[in-house]
């Protein structure tokens, strides 16, 4: 059962999808200038045993966010993710209560647990060290529950790995069509200018490397604005479009540049990396798998220019939000073009 928009979610379609006792229902769209490839609704609710609120996913309102995330089977890989992969996961999710896809069209919804109450971090402002460091333990920990399982995943369709035909087909044309964007309404710091007329070009030498074995699950998203810290201090992750199959340095490199700012991540960058390849031995991965790490972790941080590039297309940088979201996500990646010297790895 997928509503067509929004206006077909009703306290009626409600009850019929998740089993509520649901009589009336009320929506307020939430994440605007955050979840750009979806559109985000909590809906409050009222009847007897009902959760005081729910939240639901629906395709984005942007037709070129749509056009992106259908082609990458965004609205796919979450439906799955919560109908086969979340009742694994070491890392506390919200509750999915519905979840469906026409894997032939961009339909899609998911119903779950509303975890607003929980402590945010404003992406921009990034997160602390003490933060990051809970993050990284918890990253560290899903990645050792799939690791070397992950292969089969792929192959099976729940998740897309990023070796998959389907990113050197589609990623160099978007990731132009937001560069020649991103140049014209931003001020892009020189580090990227350097790097970006080159970057498309290798794109698929730079997947080839980011999926060769051991691999594990990736969450593909890995930043503050899909993580939340509940009381108890235990990480509640959210958004899984992006559920992938390749090394798990992908979600570090991508955390730690985007997710701290520069200074944060210029001090404690090889700590943060040291403390996730710990937990992973603590996980029961094998020592030996993780030699080529670091090597991983350089090369991801430099394939994590297409994340702002691309998501740059769907979104509205005459928004505060969303422009000031672009501007520092580029300034934390010009400081990981700098001090790891990305360039060289064109």
């Amino acid at each position: 059962m997928i509503p067509a928009s929004i206006d077909d979610v009703t306290a009626d379609w409600l009850a019929d999808v998740t089993g509520f006792d649901v009589e009336e229902a009320e929506v307020e769209q939430i994440g605007v200038g955050i979840g750009v490839s979806s559109a985000l609704y909590r809906v409050h609710l009222r009847g007897p045993a009902c959760p005081g609120s729910v939240i639901v996913k629906l395709p984005a309102l942007d037709a070129a966010a749509v056009f992106t995330s259908t082609m990458l089977r965004m609205y796919v890989r979450e439906v799955r993710f919560f109908t086969e992969l979340s009742s694994r996961s070491p890392v506390r999710v919200p509750a999915g209560w519905h979840a469906a896809v026409d894997e032939e069209t961009s339909r899609f919804v998911v119903v779950m647990e509303d975890m607003g109450q929980m402590r945010t971090v404003d992406q921009v402002e990034g997160m602390s060290v003490t933060d990051a460091a809970r993050a990284v333990d918890e990253l560290a920990a899903w990645h050792a529950t799939w690791w070397r399982q992950a292969d089969e995943l792929a192959g099976a369709g729940v998740t897309v790995s990023l070796g998959d035909p389907v990113y050197p087909a589609v990623l160099p044309l978007v990731f132009g069509e937001g560069w020649e964007k991103v140049t014209a309404e931003l001020d892009v710091p020189a580090p990227i200018l350097e790097v970006g007329p080159r970057f498309a070009a290798a794109i698929p030498r730079l997947l080839t490397d980011l999926c060769r074995a051991p691999t594990t699950v990736i969450h593909g998203d890995f930043r503050a604005d899909n993580i939340l810290f509940a009381p108890d201090a235990s990480v509640v992750l959210l958004d899984f479009q992006l559920i992938g199959t390749g090394s798990g340095a992908y979600d570090l490199a991508y955390f730690v540049t985007q997710s701290v700012t520069v200074d944060v991540a210029a001090e404690h960058e090889r700590a943060l990396f040291e403390r996730w390849t710990a937990g992973l031995r603590a996980g029961g991965v094998p020592a030996e798998d993780l030699g080529r790490m670091w090597e991983d972790y350089r090369t991801a941080a430099l394939f994590c220019l297409v994340y702002p590039v691309v998501a740059s297309r769907g979104m509205d940088l005459t928004d505060p939000r969303q422009r000031g979201l672009l501007e520092c996500m580029n300034e934390r990646f010009a400081r990981a073009v700098e001090q790891l010297d990305l360039a060289e790895l064109l």
